[in-house]
């Protein structure tokens, strides 16, 4: 019994080792400080280093999967622009460049349109119902088929909440002041930008500030009041436009290349999970504490706030609507995400607008 027990735990041991060697750039392989296997991945994010809140995400989850594998999985983490250029984060892991990466799906609708709704898009849902509906809605699923056909697999990465509309640096009276005005924007936000007039351009974070600088650009959306106070962006544009109704909650992805992970042991796949889920709820937590104060000292500096008027919103929503039909009939991947979500999010609208609507329409304007 004892030699056929050792054979048979010798036949795993060989199994195992074989799956390690067959993983996507799984990097080095050897044994794990707690009797596992140990394996080193590389992730690429699609942010600088110096955003700790969005690009944090990524280092949380690097060292919660170290510390609950007791050093056996270990991820390294390289900022937008060390590893690979920012906005290709999605062709380094579907070509198992590295085997992660932490991005935003809405930089890669030239890929397929429908990678929009991971992310955000105009008038979509809020930081909740988004959640909502990529874990427990179905959407999460529904995507799924997508993702396959790039050979990625999609976790939620985080979330920023309600994003602002921008640093430009002149008014907008109508939607007739966006014709000729260079933007940066990515997503389905950036075609309803262009279809209004503008001319869109989609940078990476590091590279908006010079652009807003020297002029190449006249506009920019980011995040919110704690990034974009980082990036400077209060010093070369004076108006502060609001809402971001193009990104109402926008979530960030993990993405990790289907090859690796099937290689990857259970035990590990589960921790990451678990990472990555602690992560997304962090983050938003941070954006929504962090925002407060950088807010009141944004005002300090003389910024000058102002709303898009009805006009653009009315004719953005029109726009939007309009290019989502479109992109359905000639897609039926689309097709199938953009009715679905179409179904969830008016089940949420008409839950929260009877709910937190309500609340926040009587409460937040008594700023008690």
């Amino acid at each position: 019994m004892k030699r056929r027990e050792f054979l048979r735990q010798a036949g795993v041991g060989v199994a195992a080792a074989g799956a390690m060697a067959a993983c996507s750039g799984g990097g080095r392989r050897a044994r794990g400080p707690r009797g596992g296997r140990r394996v080193m991945w590389r992730l690429a994010s699609s942010f600088p280093r110096g955003l700790e809140t969005i690009f944090g995400a990524a280092e949380y989850v690097a060292k919660q999967v170290e510390q609950m594998s007791g050093g056996g999985f270990r991820i390294r983490v390289y900022p937008g622009g060390e590893i690979v250029p920012a906005l290709q984060v999605m062709d380094a892991v579907q070509q198992g460049t590295v085997q992660i990466g932490h991005t935003a799906s809405y930089y890669y609708t030239g890929k397929h349109p429908g990678f929009a709704f991971e992310t955000s898009v105009p008038f979509g849902l809020t930081a909740r119902q988004q959640t909502a509906w990529l874990t427990e809605g179905g959407g999460g699923e529904v995507l799924a088929p997508l993702y396959a056909e790039f050979n990625l697999l999609r976790f939620v990465g985080g979330n920023t909440g309600a994003q602002m509309g921008g640093w430009f640096n002149r008014e907008i009276h109508s939607a007739e002041d966006l014709k000729g005005l260079k933007i940066r924007i990515p997503g389905l936000g950036g075609e309803v930008m262009s279809r209004l007039g503008a001319t869109v351009q989609v940078l990476a974070g590091g590279d908006i500030y010079p652009a807003l600088e020297r002029g190449a650009i006249d506009a920019t959306e980011w995040i919110g009041p704690y990034d974009d106070e980082k990036l400077g962006f209060h010093k070369v544009a004076k108006y502060y436009y609001y809402p971001g109704f193009w990104e109402p909650g926008p979530a960030l992805t993990f993405l990790v290349n289907r090859d690796a992970w099937k290689s990857l042991p259970q035990e590990y796949q589960a921790m990451f999970e678990t990472a990555v889920q602690a992560a997304s709820l962090r983050m938003l937590a941070e954006y929504d504490a962090r925002n407060l104060e950088a807010l009141q000292r944004i005002r300090k500096y003389g910024t000058q706030f102002r709303a898009f008027p009805n006009d653009v919103l009315v004719a953005a929503r029109e726009i939007s609507e309009a290019l989502m039909k479109e992109n359905a009939q000639k897609d039926a991947t689309y097709r199938k995400v953009y009715e679905h979500f179409s179904a969830f999010r008016k089940q949420a609208f008409d839950w929260f607008s009877l709910a937190e609507q309500s609340y926040a329409s009587f409460a937040f304007g008594k700023n008690t």
